[in-house]
């Protein structure tokens, strides 16, 4: 994996030590709240605005490459960038801080719910955190089409993926591949709709100044037998495992189910969290028996309140599912493996793609299809997200619905005479919060939290 020319002190002529990077890659990991728009913005702000690390046009470009990528692109961001800057070593420092906060956050949180779920007081904070969340989404939803939908094939590309998953329950990746090919497609013919849209704000001195530099390093330069060597190894520590557990186990063990689920979810997570979650949660809830619908909803306020990757509540779906069926094992034993195991085959595969295919996509800078397939694809995913927001809108404020089986429609539809009135008051109170009066995301999640328990003590829910 060419690591063996890491040095302790400057590297490669850029004069950052590995030790400086560490201590940065550190302070953005701890900084990591706020889903992949805002991690990506402190990443921006820390790498190419404060320390000029790295130049604006190169890191859109890596950024690029990352979103259209299956997983966590912020994660896989940091991945990219840090193995630009200091190899093997530096992607596995960079990717690996990113995610440490959260899994160790999660984990914790995991063992409060598992423990004190069903305490009126813990299920009034995460009653408040639901609300917030679904606010939350929805700010997502307005955040990411204003970048991306900047023309009417854009919007029209968005509404079709939304009708298309929402009503015909059209695969997800589908949807990808499709906006991909139309992408590449209308850029190739020059049609300016496809120009791909920025994501950020990034000062000009960042690209003059860059201590990387616009050359192509070494290590960064395309090279065949490396790229075998290293999918090699990279897949053999995705998959071997997950053989294993299927051989020693079989298909029906919880473990076996765990690592063959979120190994394939590994596949199809483009777009980051939002853009899968709903079918995450459907398999979870209605399929495997995992969860229940408003369980899922906590783990995903879970994974808002705390650093790393949206992606991160794949941990409290194996937490969950080992706990409930622990093969044998202590239920907490269980679930502390359930939940590592979702990361481990979560996460793996996303260093495959960076140290394998960032040579390549280094070598295609500037290249007019791939931005074209970027901007069809992110306006896809605002589609997707829309999705998202009304399937959790559905669960959070009411307490029924009703499945549409009617080829080829395929959706819930909501029983209007369950609907949840405090829920409905304390969303519409974080949605005015995040819009209105332009608050933190923390501080609209403590709010709402302090909301839940109030509305308990008051004896309204």
């Amino acid at each position: 994996m060419d690591i063996r020319n890491v040095q302790a002190g400057a590297d490669a002529g850029h004069g950052i030590s590995f030790n400086e990077a560490f201590r940065v890659w550190l302070r953005v990991a701890c900084l990591s709240f706020g889903g992949p728009a805002g991690q990506i913005a402190v990443m921006h702000r820390i790498l190419v605005e404060e320390k000029k690390w790295i130049s604006e046009g190169r890191f859109l470009h890596a950024l690029n490459y990352c979103m259209l990528l299956p997983g966590p692109e912020a994660q896989q961001l940091a991945t990219y960038v840090g193995w630009l800057m200091h190899r093997t070593k530096g992607g596995l420092m960079a990717g690996g801080l990113f995610i440490l906060p959260g899994i160790i956050a999660i984990m914790g949180l995991s063992y409060v719910y598992a423990a004190f779920g069903n305490v009126s007081f813990v299920e009034a904070l995460f009653f408040g955190l639901k609300a917030a969340v679904l606010a939350i989404v929805v700010e997502a939803v307005v955040r990411v089409g204003k970048r991306a939908l900047k023309n009417r094939v854009m919007i029209a590309l968005a509404g079709i993926a939304f009708v298309a998953i929402f009503f015909f329950a059209v695969p997800f990746p589908i949807i990808i591949i499709a906006a991909g090919l139309i992408g590449y497609a209308g850029a190739r013919s020059g049609r300016p709709e496809f120009a791909p849209a920025g994501h950020g704000h990034g000062g000009s001195g960042a690209a003059i100044d860059s201590m990387l530099g616009e050359a192509v390093p070494d290590h960064v330069k395309p090279n065949t037998a490396r790229a075998i060597r290293v999918g090699a190894l990279w897949l053999a520590l995705w998959l071997v495992p997950v053989a294993v557990l299927l051989l020693a186990l079989g298909q029906g063990n919880v473990f076996s189910q765990i690592a063959l689920f979120f190994s394939k979810m590994s596949l199809v997570t483009f777009g980051g969290a939002y853009a899968v979650l709903a079918y995450v949660a459907q398999q979870a809830v209605e399929h495997y028996h995992w969860l229940k619908p408003h369980e899922m909803l906590d783990g995903l306020g879970m994974a808002e309140t705390t650093p790393g990757p949206l992606i991160m509540v794949l941990q409290f779906v194996g937490f969950m599912a080992a706990f409930r069926d622990p093969s044998g094992l202590s239920p907490m034993l269980a679930a502390t493996l359930g939940g590592l195991l979702a990361t481990w085959v979560t996460f793996t595969p996303c260093f495959l793609w960076i140290f394998v295919g960032a040579p390549y996509i280094e070598r295609l800078r500037g290249n007019t299809g791939l931005a074209g397939a970027l901007s069809a694809i992110t306006a896809a995913v605002v589609g997707v997200i829309l999705n998202l927001s009304i399937w959790f809108a559905l669960h959070t404020l009411f307490r029924e619905t009703v499945p549409v089986h009617a080829f080829p429609l395929n959706f819930d539809m909501p029983v209007l005479r369950s609907v949840d009135i405090p829920a409905l008051l304390l969303a519409i109170a974080a949605a005015t919060a995040i819009f209105r009066f332009k608050l933190g995301m923390l501080t609209v999640l403590a709010g709402s939290c302090a909301a839940g328990v109030g509305l308990r003590l008051a004896g309204v829910i």
